[in-house]
């Protein structure tokens, strides 16, 4: 029987990322299950995991991973450090032709490399299969009850970088001490909404539909979830298509407003297309009704849908005051301003959880088409270059972007 090897690489990128896609133990069952696979992990100072938790369990730690058909990361391997003719799987953030990535793509295709690409694996139904999404929604829910701490004055927590683990996170909510008419509006659904939920109910804080959220008062503290039918409309009558919602965005408008007047904290854990309505506009938020303290956009599209994002923040660093009649960055303490958190990459904050949970993901639902049957074509879908250097059949569209065209 031959071995595959397979290697998980040492994060390149600059700023540094902590998140490894399979920990010690993943390892350790990833070879238990494929008998015929071999782990090996390129030495890290950064990783999450130390490397003397590799070897304490048997996975051999190496710089050189020249021997491995597959390496694993998680974010865009810097080109001097692609081996050419290997398989990768990491998030390339090229499928969008995102310009400042050209080069990368440009260099994966010279050194005939396979680039898999997690954002783009999709099953039978076209929903994604693996993703960071969930702690994204975690740990932003987190910093917004962070944040409304910070800006109320009622009470404080820990920052999610600086608890040991989500143990320590979930441990850090039982400090967060919120009055009787407190509102919260959560927009979006998915891997990236239901990991906000999970933080959520954890805490003493009753979920209401949205038409008893605006119309009716209430004694305790409550929150709506948001699903993009209850907070975009047609401009035309009203009226929702779902379908003619996602061909046909510039037929609507948002009616977030509403919530905006009613609510203390609005977190956003929704997907947004470009040629989609804003959903927090400037002018809702210079309404002098508008009653929201603290917006936490785990979304994190900047200079788009939520108004207040001026900018993405940093672990450390993660809220910034927003003024919406002049809007400028401001003290979030200012009277007026709105405290915002807008940390673009959240699961770093509790990298040991995220990573844990990825590689669960891919252990359940990739290993098994990545090195066995694959009826429903996941990976070759999810396959954007390959090994003769030529980009594969459902990227052809990205020809033009490689060539600096658009």
């Amino acid at each position: 029987m031959s071995v595959t090897h397979i290697g998980i690489i040492r994060e390149g990128k600059i700023p540094p990322d902590f998140r490894v896609p399979l920990s010690p133990a993943q390892c350790v069952q990833l070879e238990k299950v494929y008998p015929n696979v071999k782990v090996t992990v390129q030495a890290s100072p950064i990783r999450c995991f130390a490397d003397e938790a590799y070897t304490a369990i048997g996975i051999d730690v190496q710089e050189d991973l020249s021997h491995c058909d597959i390496l694993l990361g998680v974010k865009e391997v810097p080109m001097a450090q692609l081996i050419a003719g290997k398989t990768y799987l990491f998030f390339s953030h090229t499928f969008k032709k995102q310009a400042y990535n050209r080069a990368l793509l440009q260099a994966i295709l010279h050194k005939r490399i396979r680039l898999i690409d997690y954002e783009v694996l999709k099953d039978a139904q076209n929903k994604r299969i693996i993703g960071f999404g969930r702690y994204a929604g975690v740990v932003g829910a987190y910093n917004a009850f962070l944040t409304y701490g910070l800006k109320s004055g009622a009470y404080s927590i820990k920052p999610a970088h600086l608890c040991a683990d989500r143990k320590e996170v979930e441990a850090e909510l039982k400090k967060v001490v919120l009055p009787p008419d407190f509102k919260l509006v959560l927009t979006g659904y998915g891997r990236v909404g239901n990991g906000a939920r999970e933080i959520v109910n954890l805490l003493p804080i009753k979920e209401v539909d949205p038409d008893v959220y605006l119309h009716q008062q209430h004694q305790e503290a409550v929150f709506t979830h948001l699903d993009t039918h209850q907070y975009f409309c047609r401009q035309s009558d009203g009226g929702f298509d779902k379908k003619e919602f996602y061909n046909q965005p510039e037929l609507y408008q948002s009616n977030f407003g509403a919530f905006a007047q009613r609510s203390n904290v609005y977190i956003s854990c929704h997907f947004w297309s470009s040629k989609s309505p804003f959903i927090l506009t400037q002018q809702m938020l210079q309404d002098p009704t508008h009653s929201l303290q603290v917006v936490a956009d785990v979304s994190c599209d900047i200079a788009g849908p939520i108004a207040c994002t001026l900018r993405p923040s940093k672990i450390g660093s993660s809220m910034y005051g927003y003024d919406p009649h002049t809007n400028t960055e401001v003290d979030m303490h200012k009277p007026g301003a709105i405290a915002v958190m807008a940390v673009d990459n959240l699961p770093c904050e509790l990298s040991k959880d995220a990573s844990e949970d990825f590689g669960s993901e891919l252990l359940r639902s990739v290993f098994p088409v990545l090195l066995g049957p694959d009826p429903d074509g996941i990976i070759f879908r999810g396959t954007q270059t390959t090994l003769e250097g030529q980009l594969n059949e459902p990227f052809q569209y990205l020809v033009t972007y490689l060539d600096g065209l658009e």
